[in-house]
């Protein structure tokens, strides 16, 4: 019998919180979580989901330290691999349980966790396959005849993404969002009380920024500054997993960016960042020039993805800049101030930069003009070719050099009923500097921008956005 492994079997086609809480419950009860998956043959019709999936989804909750598919009997399982404790719902505690004769046959106990949720994966799949949205993404008709924009000359532009040499340099973060139970008020202090069911993570910053480029068909070189820590291998694992070439340079003095969001019922309760903002110091802002300048010798673009935490001191953007420009390579930049203060302006000579509302008005110190107005003086003081202002629910402002005249024009937001705004900017980002990239102007480029991004706030967590879905949208 092995101390402290417990056991959890199921079919999970979703998992929905009585899962969450039965497999906290478990990890609770000793110190290794084995969780076994019923395969399509075992499970027969209780299986709604392929077994792949359903595995896959197991596996990647960080409470579960060992997941595999069960294609004999659960008894069978028990036997081999001889756990502490196997685990179950308290709705089977009054009913016949098979399991207890595997565990009394080498010492082990029967548990039945608490608190169940009482429905079914089968209730979610139903109520979700009930509820059919209508189409909420609308391409802007009017904007498309004004600018000449047709959804063919947008497919040419996405087939000549591929192999798109992009170079993206910036600031390193892990996003993990913390599920949790609400346990009530201290009695205490008037403190809320939460016990956490489960987390799970995913790359931002800049290093999303790198895996839409990939996503899309680029060859893509990354380069940013990490701790010696757990979340740092995080980055190289999942980096590798989009197929993002990347060289992350450790910092020993300062830790990888990590923001939790401790999140209950849909709502966030509490942020917590894990951050240093000071800058790199002086022989990290050299090895970065130096690694990113060979890069840069055969890149078509390059892409400044800043969140002003440390990595993009104003020496190493002069000196990139100056070796973009030399190589003709194209340069685009964002510089988000949320939190924290950044200052778009920074980055001059850039072909494009992507500041929202309040980020330009924050460089420009100016609260009063126009968005016009702003547009142009943002452009005017980054020294740059064009600018998308972003608007949030109103869309973007478009603003560049057309020939020898400015010109301006805005695209309306193209998803009407948007789930999870987080990553639309750095879809915005990717798929517009791409496509400005590969001979599209500023309409074009722009629109394909404004497409990623409603396909992403369409769903929920920021993942690498794929031609295909981009192709699916404009074959609609």
């Amino acid at each position: 019998m092995k101390n402290g492994t417990v056991f959890v079997s199921g079919t999970f086609n979703v998992l929905h919180p009585g899962h969450l809480r039965l497999l906290k419950f478990a990890k609770d009860s000793g110190e290794r979580l084995v969780v076994g998956v019923l395969s399509d043959r075992v499970a027969g019709v209780a299986a709604h989901v392929p077994q792949e999936f359903r595995l896959e989804a197991v596996k990647m909750h960080a409470i579960v330290d060992e997941a595999f598919l069960i294609d004999d009997s659960v008894n069978d399982a028990i036997r081999k691999i001889q756990p502490a404790r196997v685990v179950k719902g308290k709705e089977h505690k009054t009913k016949d349980n098979p399991e207890q004769e595997a565990v009394d046959s080498y010492g082990g106990k029967l548990l039945f966790s608490s608190g169940d949720v009482v429905f079914t994966s089968l209730d979610l799949i139903r109520r979700e396959m009930a509820i059919q949205e209508p189409k909420t993404i609308t391409l802007p008709i009017d904007f498309m005849a004004r600018r000449g924009v047709s959804k063919k000359s947008l497919s040419l532009l996405l087939s000549k993404m591929k192999d798109t040499q992009v170079v993206v340099i910036g600031d390193t973060i892990v996003d993990e969002y913390i599920s949790c139970d609400p346990l009530g008020m201290s009695e205490e202090d008037p403190t809320i009380v939460v016990t956490p069911i489960s987390s799970k993570k995913f790359i931002g910053g800049a290093a999303i920024v790198a895996a839409h480029a990939a996503s899309l068909g680029a060859k893509v070189k990354y380069f940013s500054v990490v701790g010696n820590d757990e979340s740092a291998q995080f980055c190289r694992d999942e980096l590798t997993k989009f197929n993002v070439d990347h060289e992350l340079i450790v910092d020993d003095a300062r830790p990888t960016t990590l923001k939790q969001r401790f999140r209950s019922r849909g709502k966030t309760l509490l942020r917590v960042s894990h951050l240093v903002q000071r800058s790199v110091d002086e022989p990290i802002q050299k090895s970065l020039v130096a690694s990113v300048k060979n890069a840069c010798a055969n890149a078509d673009l390059l892409i400044f993805s800043d969140f002003n935490y440390g990595c993009l001191h104003q020496n190493v953007v002069d000196q990139l800049v100056e070796i973009a420009t030399k190589n003709k390579m194209r340069i685009v930049a964002d510089s988000q101030s949320s939190s924290q203060i950044g200052d778009i302006s920074r980055f001059k000579n850039a072909d494009l930069i992507t500041p929202t509302e309040r980020e330009a008005r924050l460089a420009l110190r100016n609260t009063e003009d126009g968005l016009v107005v702003i547009a142009q003086s943002v452009c005017l003081s980054a020294e740059a070719k064009s600018v998308t202002l972003k608007l949030g629910e109103q869309g973007v402002l478009l603003h560049g050099r057309w020939g020898k005249d400015w010109e301006t024009d805005q695209i309306p937001a193209l998803n009407s009923a948007p789930h999870d705004v987080a990553g639309a900017g750095d879809c915005l980002l990717v798929a517009t500097s791409m496509a400005m990239t590969v001979g599209a102007n500023m309409w074009e480029s722009g629109l394909l921008g404004s497409l990623a991004a409603a396909i992403q706030v369409g769903r929920v967590g920021n993942t690498p956005i794929t031609q295909n879905e981009l192709l699916h949208e404009l074959a609609e």
